[in-house]
């Protein structure tokens, strides 16, 4: 089925508000208690449902250089997670973030001696996300929103079941972008190993 999605948050803020009664605005007038909300309420589950990391937002193989002189490496302040390409780096690192920067837990050290491969899942603006996305995201917040302000509990039931609706398209375009098979992912990184008779003999 067709998926009508929100472009802007001002556009899904109306779309929240029509959901649990309310009417709809021309502005994000945060001195609104309701809109505040809304709005603090959809940007929450904007990063909940990004943090998945999904094919629009990750990056692999994404290079990190460190400091020329530090040789520190500053954590970006929009990622939501990066971790060392399992490929380039194999099991040699551990990363984590640390005081905003990253921190290898493996070798208890800040300092990273050569560029870092690493994959990235990035938190992007709403208005950037893809629409069937943006429609999971607002169903997501309509139902927490109704759980806040209103109470009831048929109306959540309603809003639940869009929600599972709104999960199913996210899904289903995540799938036709990502071009997954069950071999591993597309872009080279294949985890697939195939039956090696010199595998078996070793046991």
């Amino acid at each position: 089925m067709p998926v009508y999605a929100a472009s802007t948050e001002l556009d899904a803020v109306n779309e929240i508000l029509t959901s649990v009664g309310q009417a709809t605005v021309t502005t994000l007038d945060l001195r609104n208690p309701e809109i505040s909300v809304v709005l603090n309420t959809l940007r929450e589950q904007n990063k909940i449902v990004q943090s998945q990391g999904w094919t629009f937002n990750t990056e692999r193989h994404y290079v990190f250089q460190p400091d020329a002189v530090t040789k520190e490496i500053t954590y970006p302040t929009n990622a939501l997670a990066v971790d060392a390409n399992v490929e380039d780096h194999h099991d040699s690192m551990d990363l984590v973030r640390r005081s905003g920067k990253l921190y290898d837990r493996y070798n208890h050290t800040y300092q990273f001696e050569q560029e870092l491969s690493a994959d990235v899942v990035w938190l992007f603006d709403f208005v950037d996300v893809p629409p069937p996305v943006q429609y999971y995201i607002t169903a997501r917040a309509a139902r927490v929103c109704c759980i806040k302000m209103v109470g009831d509990a048929t109306l959540n039931k309603l809003l639940e079941e869009q929600e599972v609706n709104a999960k199913s398209s996210a899904i289903e375009y995540e799938t036709q972008q990502g071009d997954y098979t069950m071999f591993g992912f597309k872009d080279g990184q294949n985890y697939y190993n195939s039956y090696q008779p010199f595998s078996a003999l070793i046991r």
